[in-house]
């Protein structure tokens, strides 16, 4: 006789024999987690900190009792992000993921300047090319590309003799694509550094096509034995 007390739908799971209600299983938990994360960081745990970065390296596993155990072993979240790989016993993927964190905690704990040079003066320049004036940097042609606060953003260069044709556009697009608002280029030499001919036209060639880009050339900066000279210093720009 059938139970007139029992709604239709359960009726129909039970016959199939599905339970009336299912969990949301470790997806739902995961999609919880992640909003609890995003309304209010402050509200996460240690542990639940730990099971969230577990999450990365472990795709289909309850994390939480893992997660547990590793605060209990030792102590807190930042001495099990500290410890050594093989202490750890979890699989590759996950102490990858969890040695990305602790990297990236330390990169974040530096402070800006070591993070990101800041270039505004004619001493943190010599500073920051020391190893071009001790004779360390190939000869060539390097960029180094500032942000509107003057920090350094990127370096990228060019051994040897680069097409003077071609340099410009190439040196403008890193520029672009670092988002960079200046630029001061740097040329190393083996010799006594002395500027030339050529370094007057190369800085008029690039000065004229960042114009229209809105990218500020600061200056063109000679390095050899030991010293420098730039085109601002001398009074050529």
């Amino acid at each position: 006789m059938r139970n007139q007390n029992v709604c239709p739908a359960v009726a129909m799971q039970v016959r199939h024999g599905t339970p009336p209600f299912t969990g949301t299983g470790p997806q739902g938990h995961r999609g919880r987690m992640r909003g609890r994360l995003l309304a209010d960081e402050a509200a996460l745990a240690d542990y639940e900190i730990l099971e969230m970065l577990l999450f990365l390296g472990i795709p289909r596993r309850d994390t939480k009792p893992l997660a547990k155990s590793l605060i209990n072993r030792f102590g807190t979240l930042a001495d099990a992000l500290a410890a050594a790989p093989g202490a750890l016993g979890l699989p590759e993927r996950a102490v990858s993921a969890l040695a990305l964190v602790a990297d990236s905690a330390t990169h974040l704990a530096r402070p800006e300047q070591h993070r990101r040079p800041t270039l505004d003066s004619w001493d943190a320049l010599i500073r920051h090319i020391a190893p071009a004036l001790r004779g360390d940097a190939p000869p060539g042609l390097a960029a180094l590309l500032l942000n509107s606060r003057n920090q350094l953003l990127a370096e990228p260069s060019w051994p040897g003799t680069p097409d003077p044709a071609g340099f410009p556009r190439a040196m403008l697009r890193h520029a672009l694509e670092q988002h960079a608002s200046a630029v001061l280029l740097l040329r190393h030499g083996s010799g006594r550094p002395r500027l030339t001919r050529a370094d007057r036209a190369l800085f008029a060639a690039v000065q004229d096509a960042a114009g229209p880009l809105t990218v500020t050339l600061h200056d063109l900066v000679v390095t050899g034995q030991g010293g420098w000279t730039s085109l601002r210093q001398s009074g050529l720009c």
